[in-house]
């Protein structure tokens, strides 16, 4: 690009306010990239902001040109499944953001459709974020350095993922998670069942299955089966199941009526999931974000997980995952602060029994107390202003920005 084109663009952005292009895959990145808009608003108050979110960056006031659920696809063959999509509608993104004229995008989760957006943009001199790192601390660590090709800088929502990233030459900073922020060190139990209309003195367990319908689909029946056996053994308790959205819930009222859970002591709940995870005594879920959530509530938890058997044998022989935790809480600490049980070993009577120990074990329950206040502390960094400030600091805008001066 000769010195006539710079002045000229230069010219054009001194205009304009910044223009900050974001893409967010699913739930999880909408809400992070509604409270990063909003962080980014304080330091650019002329800016505009534009690209693939959902409900809450709308709220924000960001433009999207594509909702987040279109990119909600997880698993090696779901993914292929849904490949020509995909491609047809990163084509389409791309053309559009680079005519909008960005000044940084910042790829928000969903590494498989951001990563190679972040690079396209990255080869044309537009500076590029990708906020949450990938899981490189579990899997495929050499990823890290191709991340570094997409990503000028990456920001992480632990601690241990910044070091990793150090190793392969990569900028990277830990900014912190937002739900660290938002949820209180201690809540309050009592407050929460009498919200959901609980009993104050009744056992009372969370099953959340997941908050995609794949994930329902494969671990929902197995999930409620495992709730029955419990409340065979403790014949007043409430089951509370959270529903993310209306076709989970739609799934999750069909596998419960299928069920031989009690009615009366059954709570399908629209949204409410950390009001539901601070009224219980244990949480029954799927590994993923959900495990922060309930670490967070400073509830005993059991995790399960499975993905389909095919992508299962493949992720294994190729020895993709090279640790032996996979709940956020035991990756943390370091240690085994829920029990996992993954795959085969995800059964109705080993996710029962396991729930069981919890009920029946307060000094246990008690011991972990601190253990999650320690880990709550450590994330709570004001994650949003600390993502905003990691993209202002971002030498490429900061050029940019003297450019336009």
């Amino acid at each position: 690009m000769n010195e006539a084109i710079r002045g000229h663009e230069a010219a054009q952005r001194a205009g304009r306010g910044r223009r900050f292009v974001l893409v967010a895959g699913e739930a999880s990145g909408d809400a992070l990239g509604a409270g990063l808009v909003e962080e980014l608003r304080k330091r650019f108050p002329d800016a505009h902001f534009a690209g693939i979110g959902g409900d809450a960056m709308r709220a924000a006031g960001v433009e999207t040109w594509h909702d987040a659920s279109e990119l909600a696809v997880m698993g090696l063959f779901e993914v292929l499944r849904h490949l020509p999509r995909l491609l047809k509608l990163r084509a389409e993104f791309r053309q559009r953001a680079l005519d909008w004229r960005p000044d940084v995008l910042i790829g928000i989760d969903a590494p498989d459709f951001n990563l190679g957006v972040e690079r396209w943009f990255k080869q044309r001199g537009v500076p590029t974020v990708h906020y949450v790192s990938p899981s490189v601390w579990a899997w495929r660590e050499k990823r890290a350095e191709k991340i570094g090709d997409s990503a000028d800088r990456v920001l992480c929502l632990f601690p241990m993922e910044p070091p990793i990233y150090a190793r392969h030459g990569v900028d990277a900073r830990f900014v912190g998670h937002p739900m660290a922020d938002a949820m209180p060190l201690h809540p309050d139990r009592e407050a929460a069942r009498a919200q959901l209309g609980l009993p104050a003195g009744a056992p009372v367990l969370a099953v959340l299955p997941g908050s995609r319908l794949g994930e329902i689909e494969r671990l929902g029946e197995v999930f409620f089966e495992a709730a029955w056996r419990v409340s065979e053994n403790m014949r007043d308790l409430h089951v509370v199941v959270p529903a993310a959205n209306a076709r989970c819930r739609e799934a999750l009222q069909a596998q419960l009526s299928r069920s031989a859970l009690p009615v009366m002591h059954s709570h399908l709940l629209d949204g409410q999931a950390r009001t539901a995870l601070a009224a219980a005594d244990v949480i029954l879920l799927a590994s993923g974000t959900a495990t922060l959530e309930a670490m967070l509530s400073k509830r005993p938890m059991v995790v399960g997980y499975r993905i389909s058997p095919l992508t299962y044998r493949v992720v294994r022989a190729l020895g993709l995952i090279k640790v032996d935790r996979y709940a956020l809480p035991n990756v943390l600490a370091g240690e085994d602060l829920a029990p996992e049980l993954i795959q085969d070993d995800c059964t109705p009577e080993r996710l029962a029994e396991a729930v069981l120990h919890w009920f029946d074990s307060s000094g246990e329950v008690a011991s972990l107390q601190p253990k999650y206040v320690a880990l709550h502390e450590q994330l709570r960094r004001d994650a949003s202003a600390s993502a905003a400030e990691a993209v202002a600091t971002l030498p490429g805008l900061l050029a940019r920005r003297a450019g336009a001066a």
